[in-house]
């Protein structure tokens, strides 16, 4: 790990030099945008992701990160169900809705696409790319985020030509060729 220092005790003045370097690292790690939805007793949420892995088949489940300092954590974990949207090209100022970069408030971000009712009432996205729908049937707690296990009841895949990615901190849109290869 050349150019990385070691991490001191926590570090009141802002992130650590290996802090630094590693969050630069990571925006230069291509990664699906996807739009994590829930619904229930907490409350209705969503928020932009790129924190999404795959984890098994058998049985189907994926992983979920989400920041224990953000407003909709405890909603996700009390709600204990969520949708993940893989966005399609198009969804670029969905993305931006739902990161909080345009202030939109909550309700008015379910309004500006095509939402259908899912498993449980979750809203999902009729034109993702992808959706995954299930619930989280475990929590870890990893440094400042809580890694949530999802078992995925319902898998569902659009025939969408193109697919949005964030990396180097910005959207990119990738398009299939008419062979259906990137």
């Amino acid at each position: 790990m050349s150019g990385i220092t070691p991490t001191s005790a926590a570090n009141p003045g802002g992130p650590s030099p290996r802090q630094l370097a590693f969050r630069h690292a990571m925006a230069h790690f291509p990664a699906a945008v996807s739009v994590i939805t829930t619904d229930g007793a907490a409350g209705r949420c969503g928020i932009t992701a790129s924190a999404v892995c795959s984890v098994t088949d058998s049985p189907p489940t994926i992983l979920v990160c989400i920041n224990r300092s953000s407003a909709m954590h405890d909603i996700f974990k009390q709600n204990a169900y969520l949708c993940v949207n893989v966005l399609g090209g198009q969804h670029e100022q969905l993305a931006l809705h739902f990161s909080g970069a345009t202030k939109l408030p909550m309700e008015e971000r379910f309004k500006h696409d095509a939402w259908t009712s899912g498993v449980a009432g979750l809203p999902v996205l009729a034109s993702a790319l992808v959706r995954l729908q299930g619930p989280i049937r475990d929590f870890k707690e990893v440094g400042s985020h809580t890694v949530m296990f999802v078992e995925l009841d319902r898998v569902d895949v659009s025939e969408e030509p193109d697919s949005l990615i964030y990396f180097n901190r910005l959207f990119h849109k990738v398009q299939r060729t008419k062979s259906g290869q990137v």
